[in-house]
């Protein structure tokens, strides 16, 4: 039985995981949900999570009667539905709301060093750092807030950092009703970090840059604000 439970485990989709181990492929534009993503309500939700993740913490052997341990499953149920995975719930996205822009303010607007957190979905450990945000009206504004929040929403789900980058970037563009977007992630990987090479001192960027972005004289002017 083991041996059949390992071999269910290493194949994913046809491909075993040793075909692909860390490199970013079968990964597209969108979070991969399955159709009955979201047929199954949140308390059923945490329920079948904290049953599962139980069971992992017997096979390694501890003891969930211990009063350090017993909540454990249900706590780790509660922050992957209600707090780290909670981009995953179409609800939970935030509403954007446009002004006009009355000030005719036509330069780039930027928002740096917001905080992110979320998880990489090869190996489900945190990939946290900042991100900068900054996109050019096209007579139309949004609260600063929502930047951050938007950042937020796509943070909070298994991610890959690429996949992350660019949905911000087109989640701003519809959002914003313009194409001069950019977007630039600088983060550290746990997966990197703490396990596998175990290297804590390097970091990873990703960019977006869509219409007048998309200029080696506006990504020149965006890196020198980033810099002040």
């Amino acid at each position: 039985m083991i041996d059949n439970l390992l071999k269910q485990t290493q194949k994913v989709n046809g491909y075993h995981h040793e075909d692909f181990g860390d490199d970013h492929l079968l990964t597209g534009m969108e979070t991969p949900l399955r159709e009955d993503a979201f047929e199954m309500g949140d308390s059923e939700k945490k329920a079948l999570i904290a049953h599962h993740f139980g069971k992992i913490m017997e096979v390694l052997g501890l003891d969930l009667s211990d009063d350090s341990l017993k909540g454990t499953p249900m706590r780790v149920a509660k922050m992957y539905v209600e707090e780290i995975f909670s981009g995953l719930k179409p609800a939970n996205k935030p509403r954007a709301t446009l002004f006009e822009n009355k000030y005719r303010y036509n330069q780039m607007l930027v928002e740096k060093n917001i905080t992110f957190y979320s998880n990489c979905e090869h190996h489900f450990v945190p990939i946290f750092g900042k991100a900068h945000v900054a996109y050019i009206s096209s007579g139309k504004v949004i609260g600063l807030s929502k930047l951050n929040r938007i950042v937020q929403y796509y943070a909070r789900r298994p991610q890959v950092q690429e996949r992350l980058t660019n949905q911000i970037g087109t989640e701003l563009q519809r959002v914003l009703q313009t194409e001069d977007v950019a977007v630039i992630l600088d983060a550290k990987h746990l997966c990197v970090c703490s396990r596998g090479i175990q290297d804590d001192t390097s970091a990873t960027v990703t960019a977006f840059y869509g219409g007048a972005f998309d200029h080696p004289q506006k990504i020149a002017e965006l890196h020198n604000y980033l810099q002040g």
